[in-house]
């Protein structure tokens, strides 16, 4: 169990957002903070203490006119960490190989894997011949539909139809080297973390899983490790002191 930082980007500007509240109409997103400081400086913050193995995530569509802002913005913690973070948001085969070269240890992917409500294995194939097994991870951030969570896509705006179960976690990590998993309903809130999702994500065997979603406390990072038996990595957002919040980031880095 670790923490892995983050980086989200959403109209230029690093920010924390409430996930469930992303529209790509008019750009918008209910804030919880938006920094004055650039992407650059989290990267070099979080170099300077070691830690690997961080996300950034671009949060506006390609099409959205703060699209390149963002990129920009990517590039440039990318570019002050070198090796040390992944990056996910309109990630395609296309463009993948262009964040690796760019300084991504991996790049992550949703949409461009599960289109029109299902896994599509030619895009995912396309994006491991890309860039291979090992730079890639899927992100199978979900909300709850009835008593099951499903996997939801565009910006968490959309639900597939593929429910995160053993039978799908054991298909897709043939083709990934990790998964990163928010949980959607609870991402930005800060009021505890979703306890069947990390339950169910503690099961995970074989694989590298990042839990992300809810964290607002010592004690809440205390629930998730024995929710998930010591195997989840974590990530705290809004709750963590560089983003407005109370929890103290090198207490945070010390967690194992």
């Amino acid at each position: 169990m670790r923490f892995r930082p983050c980086i989200d980007i959403h109209n230029g500007k690093v920010k924390q957002i409430v996930g469930g509240s992303l529209a790509d109409e008019h750009d918008r997103a209910r804030e919880n903070f938006v920094s004055e400081k650039g992407a650059e400086f989290y990267a070099e913050l979080y170099k300077s203490r070691g830690i690997t193995g961080g996300h950034i995530i671009i949060l506006n569509p390609a099409g959205s006119e703060f699209y390149a802002d963002d990129l920009r913005q990517a590039y440039s913690a990318l570019e002050a960490f070198k090796g040390g973070l992944q990056v996910g948001g309109g990630i395609t085969a296309d463009n993948a190989g262009n964040f690796l070269k760019r300084g991504a240890s991996h790049v992550i992917v949703t949409s461009y894997v599960f289109k029109n409500g299902m896994v599509n294995f030619e895009n995912l194939k396309r994006l491991v011949s890309a860039v291979g097994r090992e730079n890639l991870v899927l992100d199978l951030s979900c909300r709850k539909r009835g008593e099951d969570y499903f996997i939801v896509t565009d910006r968490w705006q959309k639900f597939t139809d593929v429910k995160l179960d053993g039978e799908t976690v054991e298909m897709l990590s043939e083709y990934c080297d990790e998964f990163l998993i928010h949980a959607v309903d609870v991402e930005g809130m800060a009021r505890g973390v979703e306890r069947p999702l990390a339950e169910f994500l503690g099961g995970i065997d074989g694989i590298t899983v990042t839990y992300a979603g809810g964290i607002g406390s010592y004690d809440d990072i205390e629930i998730l490790k024995e929710l998930g038996r010591g195997k989840l990595d974590f990530t705290v957002g809004s709750a963590l002191d560089i983003f407005g919040g109370k929890l103290d980031l090198d207490k945070i880095c010390s967690y194992r």
